[in-house]
């Protein structure tokens, strides 16, 4: 096929004359699992204080992402398989659970351990989020609710911080995780009453095999990225054995995966139009700058420039409030005019300059400043997020939507998942020299000459996660230019360039 053809289905989506509310209630879950995450992150230096364990800081995250990127392509197969709203159901079921077993966490080991089973809530939620999206809208209209899942994820990056410093500072912060029960009952009572979608089984064994090495490989990746350079050195036994893993495993992942009759991840989403591959480089980075920011820009405002939890949290709004504006703007001009490719052009642009920028921060740096350059952050994350989604939904046959969006959602967290770890290498590194293992990330509690080396220590991690943050960024720039824009259609599946011949009738679930 050629790199400007489309797959064709036989079956256009159902779209129910309620999916402006059945949205509403996918939106709502979503807003679920985006909150939590950043809730957690402005809680952690509280949460550390309490159970300690400040080296294992970094994994109350890497835990939820790692697992979140491992179940993704899980659910979203099963979706596909046996239909997407209870498997949708069952995944924010799942998510309520891990919060309450969250709330209860006794230790930092327990902490971690159920968050775990929060993330694979998560994975089906994101999964089935835009599995929905691209099976209930047409593509010319996915603009506006891409923009409105762009939205979410601002208001859950804006909120979560906000939440989470408001919990941290007026009650305890097990109501970072208790919060997530009211929400979650919500929207699972209103989707169990309000989805509708066709659905169709399909007889078909499940490829648990590719199940199995798609998590070994993931894992080995996300742990070498946390280990090398701090528990472990780069050229340790131990990181070189997990890149042996890594690379064995995604191999012989390939190899069943063009075997079995229903593969996990089919291959063809990848090979079938090069839009395809060039979205998850998009989303990839996006994961990668979404987590980055929202874990570690919050503990240089409390460390070094020395806001409190609440404040943190109020100061994240120059970053969010873009987003949202600008993932507004672009699914509006979008839909009406049918073309893409310059939003995440520009998106990438703005995210390498104002990384670029916020890697220069030090001590005498200002709110003012640090918030113009969270403004520019902000709209490259609102011209490229979501623009990766409608590009990647317009890339593949509806059949395969399921597979295809969760693998969406898969390099998205893993972008997460590799930008955290990575970062809390650079982190870890920086400060495990000036701050004993465990101790409260408290610069105030410090001596003097303690807390100014604690202070430099924190400001040149911070740097570094930056600068590579941009780096990769830089590297989505040239991805983003690769894009072939093609029109969208205003009803029904896309319109191909060149159809492939003998394409198989999708399914409606």
């Amino acid at each position: 096929m050629s790199t400007a053809s489309l797959p064709s289905t036989a079956a256009e989506p159902t779209v129910p004359k309620n999916v402006r509310w059945v949205l509403l209630g996918v939106m709502l879950a979503m807003l679920l699992s985006m909150l939590d995450n950043m809730v957690v992150s402005t809680a952690m230096p509280t949460i550390v204080g309490d159970l300690g364990g400040l080296d294992h800081i970094s994994w109350v995250v890497t835990a939820y992402t790692l697992i979140t990127a491992v179940t993704t392509p899980v659910w979203g197969k099963f979706g596909d398989l046996f239909g997407r709203k209870p498997m949708y159901l069952a995944s924010i079921a799942v998510f309520i659970a891990g919060s309450a077993l969250c709330g209860a966490a006794q230790s930092m080991g327990e902490l971690i351990a159920f968050r775990v089973v929060q993330g694979i809530g998560a994975g089906g939620i994101g999964a089935g989020a835009f599995a929905l999206i691209g099976a209930l809208v047409p593509p010319r209209e996915r603009g506006k609710y891409q923009g409105m899942t762009a939205s979410v994820m601002a208001i859950g990056t804006i909120g979560g911080p906000l939440l989470g410093g408001f919990v941290t500072g007026h009650f305890d912060w097990r109501w970072a995780f208790y919060i997530n029960l009211p929400i979650g009952l919500v929207a699972l009572v209103w989707l169990a009453s309000k989805l509708h979608v066709p659905t169709k089984r399909i007889k078909a064994k499940i490829d648990w095999a590719g199940i199995t090495l798609l998590t070994l490989s993931i894992s080995a990746i996300v742990l070498a990225a946390t280990w090398a350079g701090s528990t472990y050195a780069w050229g340790s036994w131990q990181i070189l054995c997990l890149g042996v893993v890594a690379i064995a495993g995604l191999a012989l992942f390939i190899l069943v995966e063009k075997r079995v009759s229903e593969p996990l991840l089919p291959l063809s989403v990848f090979t079938g139009h090069r839009n395809y591959p060039l979205a998850m480089a998009l989303t990839l980075a996006g994961g990668v700058v979404m987590f980055g920011a929202g874990l570690y820009l919050p503990l240089f405002q409390q460390s070094v420039q020395g806001a409190s939890a609440t404040n943190s949290g109020l100061l994240m709004l120059p970053m969010m409030i873009p987003v949202v504006i600008v993932s507004t703007i672009a699914g509006k001009v979008m839909s009406a005019t049918g073309k893409y490719k310059i939003f995440p052009v520009l998106g990438t642009v703005f995210l390498t300059a104002g990384l670029g920028l916020l890697a220069t921060m030090d001590a005498g740096t200002s709110f003012t400043l640090t918030g113009l350059y969270m403004v520019l952050v902000g709209i490259g994350l609102g011209f490229t997020m979501q623009m990766a989604g409608t590009i990647a939904q317009n890339s593949v046959s509806l059949r395969d939507m399921g597979a295809a969006m969760s693998s969406s959602n898969l390099f998205r967290t893993l972008g997460g998942s590799l930008g955290v770890a990575v970062f809390g290498s650079l982190f870890t590194r920086a400060v495990q020299a000036d701050v004993p293992a465990g101790r409260e990330v408290d610069p105030s509690a410090l001596p003097a000459g303690a807390k100014d080396a604690y202070l430099t220590a924190v400001t040149s991690g911070t740097s570094h996660i930056f600068l590579t943050a941009a780096i990769v960024c830089a590297l989505a720039f040239a991805a983003a230019l690769f894009v072939v824009e093609v029109p969208l259609k205003k009803a029904g599946p896309p319109t191909p360039v060149e159809a492939p011949k003998n394409t198989a009738a999708a399914t409606a679930n």
